[in-house]
């Protein structure tokens, strides 16, 4: 088992789209391990940069810690060579910690740091808390700024000299200036990923402040759409970028958007509707209803 040192995870995540995958439910909740690592492989074959094991879009926030160690393993086990598997790590420090360093057993090539759980916490709190997961593992750490831990561009320079290993930004708030500024104040210090439900609403615009790559939920259920959509935006064509989002990618986000939480349950009924089902998402998220389901078919029967 190699893996990725971070001095190289930075460059191979920002060369091409980020695939988040589901986690596979059976009925009664339990993770179907099988259909996982039959989906690992299969999205693994479409050489993406990276595969972000039991992230956002994987329910992280559902899975017992034992889970997350059984996904990830699934994960790195069914990646094809070459592939990285990136692990999630998060909730309090403590956690955080021994998630990180339960990765890098598990043979993932990078940790992804979710916010920490419930609480406000002021940015020396921050730095402290990514310090000790940075100082935990050899990993490379990709800091995730979202909802309670926005990170501000001075935290960010001041992580990125105190931890070697702190090797990416994936960004959840949409906030141009602060992006900006952190672009500006870093440079290539970090890779930067765009992080936002639905990150392709923001792809074009993101690659023009040096974010060339995003977290593409999407690239479960409509592979060959989402890697055509992320050419074009690497390629500026703008033409072709605004036909995909009026076509698909907009209407997809009306229906995303009546819902708390179906940024992650609408992916699941992607699955199903394209013979791929992972099962239901766990609560406290709902799935889409039969009518809701009924319009993503319509949706996807246009681009496939």
């Amino acid at each position: 088992m190699t893996q990725t040192a971070p001095g190289d995870i930075a460059r191979r995540l920002g060369s091409g789209l980020l695939s988040f995958p589901v986690t596979h439910f059976r009925d009664d909740l339990s993770f179907d391990e099988d259909a996982y690592r039959e989906n690992i492989a299969r999205l693994g074959g479409y050489g993406v940069a990276g595969l972000f094991a039991a992230g956002g879009t994987g329910e992280f926030f559902s899975l017992t810690p034992g889970e997350v160690g059984r996904v990830v393993r699934a994960a790195v086990a069914e990646a094809p060579y070459g592939v990285p598997v990136i692990a999630p790590a998060g909730y309090g420090t403590a956690s955080a910690v021994e998630m990180a360093e339960d990765a890098e057993a598990a043979g993932a090539d990078g940790v992804l740091l979710f916010p920490p759980y419930l609480t406000q916490a002021p940015q020396e709190g921050l730095v402290a808390h990514v310090r000790a997961v940075c100082e935990a593992t050899r990993l490379g750490v990709t800091i995730y700024s979202r909802a309670n831990a926005v990170y501000e561009d001075a935290t960010v320079a001041e992580l990125a000299e105190a931890c070697p290993n702190l090797t990416g930004f994936k960004d959840g708030v949409g906030d141009l200036e602060l992006m900006t500024r952190i672009r500006s104040r870093l440079g290539n210090r970090l890779v930067y990923i765009g992080g936002l439900p639905t990150a392709e609403t923001f792809a074009l615009p993101y690659l023009e402040m040096g974010v060339t790559t995003y977290s593409s939920a999407i690239f479960n259920f409509v592979p060959e759409f989402a890697l055509a959509f992320y050419d074009a935006v690497r390629a500026r064509d703008r033409d072709g970028v605004q036909r995909r989002l009026a076509e698909f990618v907009l209407p997809y986000c009306d229906i995303r958007n009546r819902r708390k939480g179906y940024a992650v349950s609408i992916i699941k009924a992607g699955m199903r509707i394209t013979g791929r089902p992972a099962g239901p998402v766990r609560p406290p998220l709902t799935d889409l209803t039969e009518a809701e389901t009924a319009e993503l078919t319509e949706l996807v029967e246009r681009v496939r």
